[in-house]
């Protein structure tokens, strides 16, 4: 195989702009046209045959470890994609100086079968940062919009409110309450209702008072998905403010609850997690928006 091209601007290969910014490692979200420089994510799954001839779909080793580890890596229903994987592994991309949030989300393998972007700087970003507008952009593996989480400007508790393709309001994430800071908290622990339609769907539980991972249930009460927080290597938990999760899908569900189910783990690292330090680095500095 010849080795990879060098960092430079190349023609897209997805044919939305005349050209594209190649990294040396991976197509970047940098485009141009008649002269003008925007940004545009690239697709996920024909992903990225790079200028010199780069594999089309890399394995992200570091997701196959993580879900080995935590004994997920057998049985049936890997090969799937963003809205039928029983296990996602939901990668933050480290930043020093983070304006934007961007994550990748890979399958049990660790083949990547999704991509998340950022976007706009709204005003109220600026004024409150992790409490301003966010709105976040998911990409399944063939590059095509799935959905998009919107979580306002908050003071205290927040709703994330996920929409579809066509911009209609698939459900929300709503916090309940803020949750209680101490080892004794139990069931005060940090909370989220799952709704669509004016229905509610389910229940997301913090099950430690870091709220580093979740149960999420049926109303009844019953487990139906797990979202557990894994350890990031020590070069992110030390100088990043970025996260890894795997979300653990039960058994398979449709319609609203499995689009709120895949987005739960951004939405609690966009409401919980964003630009508050990690208890790991800094223990007792930990804050809930």
């Amino acid at each position: 195989m010849s080795q990879p091209a060098a960092a430079n601007w190349y023609p897209d290969p997805f044919g939305r702009f005349e050209h594209r910014y190649w990294d040396g490692n991976q197509w970047t979200h940098h485009v141009g046209s008649r002269g003008q420089q925007m940004m545009d994510p690239p697709a996920v799954a024909p992903l990225a045959h790079g200028p010199m001839q780069t594999p089309a779909a890399r394995i992200n080793q570091q997701a196959a470890r993580t879900v080995k580890k935590l004994g997920l890596d057998e049985g049936a229903g890997a090969g799937g994609g963003l809205l039928s994987e029983p296990i996602l592994v939901v990668n933050q991309k480290a930043k020093l100086f983070e304006r934007k949030a961007e994550y990748s989300i890979f399958d049990r393998t660790g083949r990547r079968i999704g991509l998340v972007v950022e976007r706009g700087h709204s005003l109220s970003k600026v004024a409150l940062g992790a409490n301003g507008t966010r709105r976040l952009q998911i990409f399944d593996e063939v590059g095509q919009l799935a959905m998009t989480l919107l979580r306002p400007a908050t003071v205290l508790k927040s709703t994330v409110t996920v929409l579809g393709a066509d911009g209609a309001q698939i459900g929300r994430i709503v916090q309940e309450n803020l949750g209680v800071l101490g080892p004794l908290s139990g069931r005060f622990n940090v909370r989220f209702r799952l709704e669509s339609g004016g229905d509610e769907l389910g229940t997301i539980y913090a099950e430690n008072w870091k709220a580093w991972d979740f149960s999420i249930q049926d109303p009844l009460g019953a487990e139906v998905a797990r979202v557990t927080k894994t350890w990031a290597g020590f070069a992110k938990e030390r100088f990043t403010k970025a996260d890894n999760y795997v979300v653990e899908i039960h058994s398979p569900m449709a319609g609203p609850l499995r689009f709120l189910v895949v987005a739960a783990a951004l939405a609690l690292d966009t409401v919980l997690k964003q630009e508050v330090e990690s208890p790991r680095r800094h223990r007792g500095r930990r804050r809930f928006l």
